[in-house]
């Protein structure tokens, strides 16, 4: 296990480098900069800017130079918030969107899990293809006409609910729904169909040939096999949905990571992108570590190599 872990580590930092090198480039590709705005500055002012924060060096240099700050753990100045420390504005923005998505992955693991696993014992029925049919549509309807369609109907019609910020217990409600709402779905096909194929196995009819009762050997027996494929997929989910997802945060006008790296693309924020865009890496990279090591607890069959 720790030669595996050691072997992952070294990947993960190889991974890191270049995903950090790749963003740093193609940013420079876009068309625009930082200090341009509806009424341009003077030459003068854009070039004392320049100087200022070293974007008049050639653009390897100011890859030298960053990537040697970044091995020290500096991910630099914000060049819209001025004053901030990118490392600050990751720190305070990133615990608003982790308590949120922390409440939508419960969410989506505690519905998504059982109603996959009813799905799979009712399959051919009514309910199964109910539930199917649900799940379909929670896949193809993307994040935003989920969060639009809430904020209307609880926030706009009924004005039962909040529709922006978190400020008390009641705002969470629809972000965590349309955060949850993909997940959800997603899971629950992913456990049907993990499901039905572990009932199908020898050790599942000798089980039931021996008199053990549905209930007991489908959580005894069936569960702990076939949530595999889901523990998978929890890995990508949570790096994504816990740095924020950036059209809810977007719509419900939440002050998060999400909301900050979309605000960071519009402005041509270099630092910032580069910033959360590694920190969007790092833990996309630890969190399927930390599944593999989860498949080894999970099923001790499973060996690390």
């Amino acid at each position: 296990m720790s030669r595996y872990i050691i072997k992952r580590v070294i990947s993960a930092i190889i991974t890191l480098f270049l995903v950090a090198t790749l963003t740093f480039f193609l940013m420079y590709l876009v068309p625009g900069g930082p200090f341009l705005a509806e009424k341009a500055p003077s030459p003068q002012t854009m070039k004392a800017l320049e100087e200022k924060y070293g974007l008049d060096q050639p653009v390897g240099v100011q890859y030298t130079n960053y990537m040697k700050r970044l091995l020290k753990g500096d991910l630099g100045t914000s060049l819209k918030m001025r004053g901030q420390e990118v490392n600050h504005i990751i720190k305070t923005r990133f615990p608003i969107s982790a308590k949120l998505g922390l409440c939508a992955v419960i969410l989506a693991v505690s519905v998504g899990l059982p109603i996959g696993s009813f799905a799979a014992l009712k399959r051919g029925k009514f309910l199964d293809r109910l539930i199917m049919f649900f799940s379909t549509l929670g896949m193809a309807v993307p994040g935003f006409v989920v969060a639009t369609v809430l904020m209307y109907f609880f926030g706009v019609k009924l004005r039962v609910l909040p529709t922006f910020g978190l400020t008390s217990p009641l705002h969470y409600i629809l972000p965590v729904i349309a955060l949850a709402f993909y997940p959800t779905a997603y899971i629950s096909r992913l456990m049907r169909s993990s499901m039905l194929d572990i009932i199908g196995q020898d050790y599942m009819r000798t089980a039931k040939a021996k008199g053990v009762s549905q209930f007991k050997s489908l959580f005894k027996h069936a569960l702990r096999n076939a949530i595999l494929p889901v523990v998978t997929y929890l890995g990508p989910m949570l790096a994504s949905i816990l740095t924020g997802s950036f059209i809810v945060e977007k719509v419900f006008t939440i002050p998060g990571l999400g909301n900050q790296f979309i605000g960071s693309i519009t402005d041509r924020d270099y630092p910032l992108i580069m910033g959360t865009t590694i920190f969007l890496a790092f833990l996309l990279i630890t969190m399927n570590v930390l599944v593999d090591i989860a498949y080894k607890i999970i099923d001790p069959r499973i060996k690390m190599e």
